[in-house]
């Protein structure tokens, strides 16, 4: 193998004004880590750039392609932050040129002072957090921010010298109806986003709604809000690329695609996960420590877990990424995402899946791998067939 995988960048922000009662993100409470009312942004920062220094003995000399601010709220921290930060990775990092460069933002107008200030650092695209425009349904998920808040952030982006713009929606809300899902959804498009990430609230373990359960809109409305949602979307040009990702033409969003082709990424900051390929063949992912505290004790055992990807597992690791996404891909892409020649396991693993008719027998006589409809709707039965026994 000559060249390793494309190489990202994630970047963890874990503090939020608020903890929202379905998320399961590493996310805390930024006022009980406030002191003198200021998050301690040098600390975090200088532990950020040792927690880099870390990993880049394993990535030395390879370009960044993407990279993603994700939280909690990055948006949260100040403009000097991100002039220092980006100032420190453009010395230690290799970019490539016109590299996609996200933070998630939130709709409030606290943060919207600041998006002008994010571009000059270097953000180039913006992911806000809308998720619905309905008063009751963002009280219910515990969103600060309320309609016109939503409707000003993207306007205020646009100012700030955004031309890529993602907005987060979710559908299957809380007594949520098919005209609420879809009136929710017209707004977003309305708004002229270049991606829209809509996906279905789901009830995850160590959440607030998980220990106290909302009442959820019935199966049937669940499949027609997912199927009307999806004809809206390509209708208005915003095609469907991922499980709850759509974009314009040309507009996908290109970390996200790195990262679902089984590509390679640096994970820095309070809970951060990457996963590095080495030139001898060793595959394995990295793991921070959690608490904000506790990364910030500078502990080395904060910096330095490693948990190596078993070969045999690597078919399944590989397809379970790349059946997320919808476009079709030759087999010798396992070549350059794993980083070593198709197994046997894999390539039988494929012909049984045709046989079931749950891969295109055609695009496999090609080399290539292309979901069929019914193996879209059964991708579970799918992934069952790569799994190592």
């Amino acid at each position: 193998m000559s060249h390793l995988p494309p190489l990202s960048l994630y970047i963890h922000v874990p503090w939020c004004v608020r903890k929202c009662p379905y998320c399961d993100f590493n996310s805390h409470q930024a006022d009980r880590f406030e002191e003198n009312g200021q998050l301690p942004e040098q600390a975090y920062l200088d532990q950020l750039l040792a927690d880099l220094d870390v990993d880049l003995a394993y990535v030395a000399g390879r370009p960044i392609q993407t990279a993603f601010i994700g939280g909690g709220t990055p948006s949260l921290m100040s403009a000097d932050f991100y002039y220092q930060l980006f100032d420190a990775l453009r010395e230690k990092l290799d970019w490539v040129d016109g590299a996609e460069i996200t933070m998630e933002a939130n709709p409030g107008t606290f943060e919207q002072e600041k998006f002008a200030h994010f571009r000059k650092a270097g953000v180039n695209r913006l992911s806000i957090g809308i998720q619905s425009f309905q008063p009751n349904l963002l009280k219910t998920l515990g969103r600060i921010h309320n309609r016109e808040e939503a409707i000003q952030a993207v306007d205020k982006s646009r100012l700030a010298g955004f031309d890529n713009i993602n907005l987060d929606l979710m559908h299957g809300l809380p007594d949520q109806s098919l005209e609420m899902a879809l009136e929710d959804l017209q707004l977003a498009i309305d708004l002229n986003p270049e991606h829209l990430s809509w996906y279905q609230l789901t009830i995850e373990p160590n959440t607030e709604f998980y220990r106290r359960p909302p009442t959820l809109p019935e199966d049937n409305t669940l499949w027609n809000i997912q199927d009307a949602g999806l004809e809206l979307l390509e209708k208005n040009g915003y095609h469907q690329y991922e499980i709850s990702a759509n974009a314009k033409q040309n507009r996908q969003a290109q970390h996200n695609l790195n990262y679902w082709r089984f590509g390679d990424y640096i994970g820095i900051g309070a809970g951060a996960h990457g996963k590095i390929t080495l030139a001898n063949g060793e595959i394995f992912r990295t793991r921070k420590t959690r608490h904000p505290n506790h990364y910030l004790n500078n502990l080395p055992e904060a910096l330095s877990i490693k948990e190596a990807i078993n070969v045999e597992d690597l078919p399944l690791e590989f397809m379970m990424n790349r059946l997320r996404l919808f476009e079709a891909f030759s087999l010798k892409d396992y070549e350059i995402y794993a980083y070593r020649t198709v197994p046997t396991q894999l390539f039988e693993a494929c012909q049984r899946a045709v046989s079931l008719e749950l891969l295109d027998k055609e695009r496999f006589d090609e080399g290539i791998i292309c979901t069929t409809e019914k193996g879209k709707l059964f991708l579970n039965e799918l992934l069952e067939l790569f799994i190592n026994e």
